[in-house]
């Protein structure tokens, strides 16, 4: 099934996904809609967010990714009017460089140009 998503620097090399944090969770929203997204993505924009980019993608491989990453994940129906919470986190989880990062990387099945390679294959699939 396709689903929608919320990323941010969509298709580059500082590309996330936007995530819920509750307490200690974070949990990625997939939208049934397309319009849903959408509408999601214009509040977070009116609460100061970059705005993100809507994306088309399996629903198994967000899933594959919630459970590679330890991140929770929500199905958001069609017509369910989704709100983001009131309280942003002020620094994002993830930057380009960052120990974070490097962390992920090195514990990365895949070598950096095997997943380039992936990541185009994928975005030819959209």
């Amino acid at each position: 099934m396709r689903v929608y998503v919320l990323l941010f620097n969509a298709g580059t090399d500082n590309e996330g996904i936007h995530t819920i944090q509750i307490r200690d969770r974070n949990k990625v929203l997939m939208f049934e809609s397309e319009e849903d997204a959408t509408r999601f993505s214009v509040l977070l924009e009116a609460q100061d967010f970059p705005s993100p980019s809507v994306e088309a993608i399996s629903d198994e491989e967000i899933k594959e990714f919630c459970e590679s990453a330890d991140y929770d994940w929500e199905l958001i129906p069609t017509g369910h009017l989704a709100i983001p919470p009131e309280n942003n986190v002020d620094q994002t989880d993830w930057q380009k460089g960052s120990p974070l990062d490097a962390q992920l990387q090195e514990e990365s099945e895949f070598a950096p140009d095997e997943l380039d390679s992936i990541r185009r294959r994928l975005e030819g699939l959209l």
